[in-house]
């Protein structure tokens, strides 16, 4: 079963990254993510710039409205993400329980990601989709 560590932070915590030595930083998540790769539970992981660097499509009105970041109105930003092919949701808590680099105001949100396979499989958009994920090497 894959699921998805999604790292999210409020704006003290995040701030409270400007005083980590960067190289510091590397070494603590590369060493975690190498025990994920040993482990042969890592698919994916991935960081992600800065939130004054994003922008935010709101579907509320017509047409959508994008605004520039930083989100005000936003009481934790996503900062990144793990995925993990795991055998339950207790093995993914526990790897996340191990992640480096937390402190207080850092939380992990934990969501299964679901297989192409629990969803109909007579459905022309999934089987479009197969196709699609098994040309790319991702079946």
């Amino acid at each position: 079963m894959k699921y998805m560590l999604i790292m999210r932070g409020n704006d003290e915590a995040v701030a409270s990254f400007a005083d980590v030595d960067f190289e510091e930083m590397l070494e603590a998540m590369g060493r975690f993510n190498d025990e994920l790769a040993s482990s042969g539970v890592l698919v994916a992981a991935e960081g992600l710039d800065d939130a004054e660097q994003g922008v935010v499509v709101d579907y509320s009105s017509t047409p959508p409205v994008v605004t520039d970041g930083p989100y005000g109105e936003t009481k934790e930003l996503f900062g990144g993400y793990y995925i993990l092919d795991v055998a339950s949701k207790e093995e993914a808590v526990e790897w996340a329980k191990r992640l480096p680099m937390t402190r207080p105001g850092i939380k992990t949100e934990i969501r299964r990601v679901p297989s192409i396979d629990e969803f109909p499989q007579d459905n022309p958009w999934i089987q479009k989709e197969r196709a699609w994920r098994e040309a790319n090497g991702q079946l």
